[in-house]
């Protein structure tokens, strides 16, 4: 907003340091937020507080993230550079591995590549944190094609985009049960050079231990230009929103 010329208002960690700490609804936090600002960018961290935030907005709501449910700029983002990258989306084998239970990242951006015609799907991830079954049906009801994997070595060879995803900690009651599935899919220089020359790496970021740091140099990675992208997807949308 301020690289478009506009002023911003924050409520950084509102669940603490608002009126929410009072008992505020978020309806009405909306509604008293929508008097002073043009647009309203919510990241919650309940599934679904987005979707019931928009339908009561005086103004335009942009959902940044809320739980384990969407977040569709970013897939956005995503799309973006899988077509400034790769020349189009069409086609292309689209690998997805780590959390994708939680990872919302993915739910979001699954919806956007049913919408191109070719795309097949590879899902690995462990056992227990497989895509919900509603993601399974969307793909099945747009006959995208796809397959649940558990490792890397079915897909590496042949896919045009790895998409990374992070174990997330804080989705783990027990310590433990994280511990033991962190490093599924972690890569490093050897994986990322059995990639085709011409595919991309991405990675929503922030990263822990999932993409090592000799990893950063090699062509493929594009999740730091991915992430630049980001700055720009999101300053066209506020554009589109305000205009």
């Amino acid at each position: 907003m301020q690289k478009l010329g506009g002023g911003i208002l924050t409520a950084e960690n509102a669940r603490e340091n608002s009126s929410a700490a009072k008992g505020e609804s978020i309806a009405d936090a909306v509604r008293v937020i929508g008097g002073y600002a043009d647009v309203i960018v919510m990241r919650h961290f309940e599934e679904g507080a987005a979707k019931a935030a928009a339908e009561i907005s005086p103004v335009p709501l942009i959902n940044a993230g809320d739980g384990a449910g969407e977040h569709p700029t970013q897939a956005l983002v995503d799309i973006y550079t899988i077509m400034k990258e790769l020349g189009g989306v069409e086609g292309k084998r689209i690998a997805l591995a780590g959390d994708l239970l939680y990872g919302r990242t993915i739910h979001s951006l699954l919806q956007l590549l049913c919408l191109y015609p070719g795309v097949s799907i590879d899902l690995i991830s462990p056992a227990n944190l497989r895509l919900p079954r509603k993601y399974i049906e969307y793909l099945e009801q747009n006959n995208v094609a796809f397959q649940e994997l558990e490792t890397l070595d079915k897909s590496i060879k042949h896919a045009d985009v790895l998409y990374i995803t992070r174990v997330q900690r804080e989705r783990f009651a027990v310590v433990s049960e994280y511990e033991a599935i962190k490093d599924s899919y972690y890569v490093d220089a050897k994986i990322a050079d059995q990639l085709q020359p011409n595919a991309i790496i991405l990675h929503a970021l922030p990263r822990l231990n999932e993409i090592a740091v000799d990893v950063d140099n090699n062509p493929r990675a594009a999740y730091f230009r991915q992430a630049k992208n980001g700055l720009y997807v999101r300053m066209a949308l506020l554009d589109h929103l305000l205009s």
